[in-house]
């Protein structure tokens, strides 16, 4: 078999906000059950000429990436570099830690996880007889330009236009010195052919096609999940539902942290972690549902490794494990028993902390606190308790 020249370094910029998602992280949103970030680096993987893929993420991602990575056994080498404010600035961190021997820069949407062999293929082979290539597609609808209030200014010619798609390929010395010179004049794009073009060199346009098409949305993960299921020969869903429930002592000279928030009182839970009843509840409910175990199978007491472990760390784990099974969360409901503190104030940031953690939006987490009328442990102050439920789905 004839063996390729590695001659690209891939960037997959993945430090996105989710401002139109929601807040659902599209990056690591599990498409049949694969993390759609994993997809992207799957379709380079298997490209001969790739040498390496670097993957910019923001800090708080940068542990579960690099977990994803080594779960799913890539075998082509992998970067994680730090996710910047900016596109333009996730791209460069990432170019700086690029493979200096490699003289093709490839830069791939995090969102785009159904482009095709014979595409990058194609675009790797412009980019190589050109220095500067872009996958693109013909604009299907009337595009018009138009003021703030809605005014239409007028209508521009529809064949002239074509929808620019990732991957965008390019001779990395090229691009060096156009981001350079971006940097220089304090120019930020959105797209990266922009700054090939701000340097007067041409970009060519290699046809794609509508499969490639970007989640940028719900209503695209919808399409996203219905190409998937389609590819993947059927429709059927499972839904299952998982129960947790842990309790705590209060003890005096310890934090009090209840879904990952750290809750000013005089005393905190006793445990070999940071005893996050909730956290435990809602992690226990899910491996149940996915048929998993329970927490003391994944993370036992009597091993040193988590004394005092936080536990939203062990929750991300939790979550790739399921995902790497093929299920996906659609809803969690915790319930907290304590007598004190009060917790009213501190419930949507839980609330937050759970759904990042999680990877889902906001709406698909539900947090109460309860007293039990002094009645019991809870209720005479010597511990608190926390019940969860969630459903899942394959």
């Amino acid at each position: 078999m004839k063996e390729h020249k590695k001659l690209i370094s891939v960037i997959i910029p993945a430090a996105g906000n989710a401002i139109r998602m929601n807040g659902v992280n599209k990056t690591f949103f599990a498409l049949g059950g694969v993390p759609v970030l994993l997809r992207c680096v799957r379709l380079f993987e298997r490209q001969p000429m790739v040498g390496e893929i670097i993957i910019a993420v923001k800090q708080q991602d940068a542990a579960f990436t690099r977990e994803m990575l080594a779960q799913a056994d890539v075998r082509t080498k992998t970067v994680i570099a730090a996710g910047g404010a900016t596109r333009q600035e996730s791209v460069y961190n990432a170019l700086k830690l690029s493979d200096p021997q490699l003289p093709y820069i490839a830069i791939h949407d995090a969102a785009r996880p159904f482009c095709t062999d014979t595409d990058i293929a194609a675009v790797f082979q412009k980019a190589r007889e050109c220095g500067a290539a872009a996958l693109g597609i013909p604009m299907k609808d009337t595009v018009k330009r138009a003021e703030n209030d809605g005014r239409i200014l007028e209508t521009l010619p529809r064949d002239d236009l074509v929808a620019v798609q990732t991957p965008q390929v390019f001779q990395k010395e090229l691009y060096c010195r156009a981001i350079q010179k971006a940097a220089e004049s304090g120019a930020d794009y959105t797209d990266d052919c922009q700054l090939i073009e701000a340097l007067g060199k041409p970009v060519y346009i290699v046809p794609g096609s509508e499969r490639n098409f970007k989640l940028t949305t719900q209503f695209d993960l919808a399409v996203a999940e219905t190409v998937e299921k389609k590819e993947n020969g059927g429709s059927r869903m499972d839904f299952r539902i998982g129960h947790g429930y842990d309790v705590h002592r209060l003890t005096k000279g310890r934090a009090l942290i209840l879904g990952g928030e750290e809750i000013p009182f005089e005393k905190g839970l006793d445990g070999h972690s940071d005893a996050d009843v909730v956290a435990h509840a809602i992690m226990d409910a899910l491996l149940g549902a996915s048929a998993l175990g329970d927490i003391g199978k994944h993370f036992p007491d009597t091993n040193e490794a988590y004394r005092g472990a936080d536990s939203m760390r062990l929750m991300e784990h939790v979550v790739f494990l399921m995902r790497e099974n093929g299920w996906q969360i659609g809803n969690i409901d915790a319930t907290i028993l304590a007598q004190a503190p009060k917790l009213a104030p501190y419930i949507e940031r839980m609330r937050e902390n759970i759904a990042h953690v999680c990877m889902i939006s906001l709406d698909q987490v539900n947090m109460k606190a309860t007293t039990e009328e002094r009645l019991g442990f809870t209720g005479s102050g010597e511990g608190i308790a926390a019940h969860a439920v969630c459903l899942i789905r394959k």
